[in-house]
């Protein structure tokens, strides 16, 4: 089991949160479940931060990310980790949100101090701000003989700012396109003005993450959203969708919620994430198709950093750790429970012996056509960013 926080109240509070952890697909099942799942959140939260990882390894991850065991409480691949390895982790799922996450460590960033937390797992967006800043080590792939053989080829140097992922290396892949209700939609939504025909009129939603939503947008208009565009192509996706928002042919702007929209029938097409619709179809009877648009959809990448306050030590160990885990059948296990793309070579045919039915469901192995027309979103200056955010807000009416 993963060692617990020293605070006798921090450790109940854990304990509690470990004991009552919804799994992700009751998370989407209704508002009474989610407004627990808030509260897991919040209560997470207060465990991030602690003391210095000691002899161990201190991850702060993302929520479900993780195999998880909801009978035992436990998760398995990382249990395994430690009984092979001989030293605990502490595993925190503290990140909630980029940047409510960097907010709480940016002053021991900018400072070079130890954050809390040995590795965390940022979006590669923010990743490439945080290496600008040299606020992150650099791996060394000598104890990384796993990411070497087994990094996907697309992955070397999808993050603009770290090519050869020198800083960074790949934890989850979440991908997102467009989605369908395939009885009442059955021809599809195969262009971006297809979101715009009358029958969809107020049953449209689109994401309220800028870059996926935004991506998607100028890749659908022609753009590259990993190349070199600027202000006019990013004005044109801006015009486009703040009309699709006035005219009132987008009903709505989400985060995960968009999910509930799905399900009621108040939206019956979607931009979405792939993990999302796995287990949507799982629940309600498969009523939904997501497909990777050919004019491309949008793929980030979750992955490790190690903050520059981590000793050499726990450096040495979250190397080890992270090599673990780039093992195709350990990641297979991963895959299986989190359902969003693995950047491991090999987890496909691991996926057979684990769970054959996930072995060829292409949201989470992408054929090679669809990886041509997957996009990562290019990183954007700090002014790019305050800049594009608040004109995207401002367009969401927010």
């Amino acid at each position: 089991m993963a060692r617990q926080p020293q605070d006798p109240i921090v450790r109940d509070i854990v304990q509690m949160i470990r004991g009552a952890q919804l799994s992700r697909r009751q998370l989407l099942r209704g508002a009474a479940v989610g407004a627990a799942g808030a509260g897991t959140l919040g209560l997470a939260s207060c465990a991030g931060g602690g003391s210095s990882s000691g002899d161990g390894v201190v991850w702060g991850n993302w929520t479900y990310y993780l195999d998880y065991d909801e009978e035992s409480g436990s998760y398995p691949s990382l249990d395994r980790f430690m009984e092979e390895s001989g030293y605990e982790v502490d595993y925190i799922e503290d990140i909630d949100d980029n940047n409510t996450f960097y907010g709480k460590i940016k002053d021991q960033l900018e400072l070079g101090q130890y954050t809390g937390y040995d590795v965390v797992t940022f979006t590669d967006w923010m990743n490439g701000r945080i290496i600008q800043a040299e606020q992150v080590q650099e791996f060394d792939y000598a104890n990384l003989p796993n990411v070497q053989a087994n990094l996907v080829d697309a992955q070397w140097d999808a993050l603009d700012v770290d090519p050869g992922r020198k800083f960074s290396i790949p934890w989850q892949l979440p991908a997102s396109g467009w989605v369908w209700n395939t009885e009442a939609v059955p021809d599809g939504i195969k262009t971006l003005d297809d979101f715009l025909r009358p029958e969809l009129k107020g049953k449209v939603v689109v994401l309220s993450e800028m870059r996926d939503t935004v991506g998607m947008i100028l890749a659908g208009l022609g753009h590259d959203p990993s190349g070199d565009w600027g202000d006019a192509e990013f004005d044109e996706a801006m015009a486009w969708l703040d009309d699709a928002l006035k005219s009132g042919q987008i009903g709505n702007v989400k985060g995960n919620s968009y999910t509930q929209d799905l399900i009621s029938g108040d939206a019956l097409a979607a931009m979405a994430w792939s993990g999302d619709v796995i287990m949507l179809n799982a629940e309600n009877d498969n009523q939904w198709t997501l497909e990777i648009p050919e004019s491309g959809g949008m793929i980030a990448s979750d992955s490790f950093t190690v903050p520059n306050g981590t000793s050499a030590e726990a450096k040495a160990r979250v190397e080890e750790m992270i090599d673990y885990y780039y093992q195709p059948e350990v990641m297979a296990e991963v895959a299986d429970y989190v359902t969003y793309v693995p950047p491991v070579k090999g987890t496909q045919e691991a996926m057979r012996t684990v769970n054959p039915e996930n072995a060829d469901n292409p949201l989470i192995f992408p054929s090679e056509a669809d990886w041509e027309h997957l996009h990562s979103f290019r990183t954007l200056s700090a002014e790019e960013d305050k800049k594009y955010s608040t004109e995207f807000q401002n367009v969401l009416g927010l």
